[in-house]
C-alpha cells in the first residue's frame, strides 16, 4: 500500500519502516501515527519478514509532536487532545498496558530495533523506547523536552525510562529536559550500541539481517513475548511460564531444526513453527 509519510521496504527478511518528513527532522503528525502502525501490522503479517527496523529519514530520526499540532492544542484549551492512532488488535492475551497508541510494539511478535539516526526528541524518544533495541548515530542529539514545554513525562515514559536506565538517570533526564549525546546514552543504557553516522544503517541492517538468517522466528516471537511480560511477574510466575513454553518448544519444528543444522554444520532452515 501507498504511504504519505513514511516509507516501506523488506529486504533481506528485514522489513524498514522511515520516518518520512525529513524537512521537518520527521516531527510525529497523526497521519505517520497511523502510518507507522499500518506498516508494522504488514509486517508482522508478512511471513516473508522477521524483523523489523524502524528509523528516520534525513538529519533526524523525530523530532517529537509536530508543533503544528502542539500550537492547535493550545489554541483549542485544555479540553482538546492529540489525535492518536488506537490499536485495532483485541486479543484476550494482549496486557491492557500494551494497547495504548504507542505501547503496542512490545507485542508485536517480530522484534523491533530503532535505528536512531539522528535527533530523537520528545515523543520521538517515548516510541523508540517501546522498541525492542535501540541503536544510535554517534551524531545523534536526544532530549526528553517535556518539562521545557510545560507537559509532564507522557505516554508511559514514567514506566519505561526508569526500567532501562534507572532512576536517577530517569529524572535527570526528565526533570532537566537537557540534551545528552549518542555516547551518554550508550553509558546509561539507552542504546545497545552506537555507530558513525555513514554506517549506521549498514551496521543495523546487518546486525538485523543476522537475526533474519541465523535465529529461529518462533525463538525469538516467544522470548520477546517473554521478556516484556515479565516486567510484570515475580520470579516464579516467569520460572512457570518459561518451564511450559520450554516443553512447547521441545516439539517445534524449530526446535528439531536447530538441533540438525548444528549437528549437521550447515545454515538453519528455520520455519517459525
Amino acid at each position: 500500500m501507498g504511504y504519505e509519510q513514511i516509507l516501506y521496504e523488506v529486504r533481506d527478511r528485514i522489513a524498514t519502516v522511515t520516518l518520512n518528513r525529513p524537512d521537518k527532522l520527521n516531527a510525529w503528525t497523526s497521519v505517520m501515527g497511523r502510518e507507522v502502525r499500518q506498516a508494522v501490522d504488514e509486517a508482522a503479517r508478512d511471513e516473508a519478514v522477521r524483523v523489523i527496523v524502524l528509523t528516520g529519514a534525513g538529519r533526524g530520526f523525530c523530532a517529537g509532536a509536530d508543533m503544528q499540532l502542539l500550537s492547535g492544542i493550545v489554541d483549542a484549551g485544555v479540553t482538546a487532545r492529540v489525535e492518536e492512532p488506537r490499536p485495532t488488535d483485541r486479543d484476550p492475551s494482549i496486557r491492557d498496558d500494551f494497547r495504548g497508541p504507542y505501547a503496542y510494539f512490545p507485542m508485536v511478535p517480530k522484534p523491533i530495533i530503532a535505528a536512531l539516526n539522528g535527533a530523537t526528541a520528545g515523543l520521538g524518544l517515548v516510541i523508540s523506547l517501546y522498541c525492542d533495541l535501540r541503536m544510535a548515530a554517534d551524531s545523534a542529539v536526544f532530549t526528553t523536552a517535556f518539562s521545557r514545554r510545560g507537559l509532564i513525562a507522557e505516554h508511559g515514559v514514567s514506566w519505561m525510562l526508569p526500567r532501562l536506565i534507572g532512576l536517577q538517570h530517569a529524572l535527570d533526564l526528565l526533570l532537566s529536559g537537557r540534551k545528552f549525546t549518542a555516547s551518554e546514552a550508550l553509558a546509561m543504557g539507552l542504546v545497545s550500541r552506537v555507530h558513525p553516522a555513514a554506517s549506521l544503517a549498514e551496521a543495523v541492517h546487518a546486525y538485523a539481517r543476522e537475526l533474519a538468517e541465523m535465529v529461529s522466528p518462533r525463538s525469538m516471537r516467544v522470548m520477546k513475548r517473554q521478556l516484556w511480560d515479565a516486567q510484570f511477574q515475580t520470579l516464579a510466575e516467569a520460572t512457570a511460564v518459561a518451564n511450559e513454553e520450554m516443553r512447547r518448544s521441545f516439539g517445534a519444528e524449530d526446535f528439531k531444526e536447530g538441533v540438525a543444522h548444528f549437528v549437521e554444520k550447515r545454515a538453519p532452515r528455520f520455519t517459525g513453527r
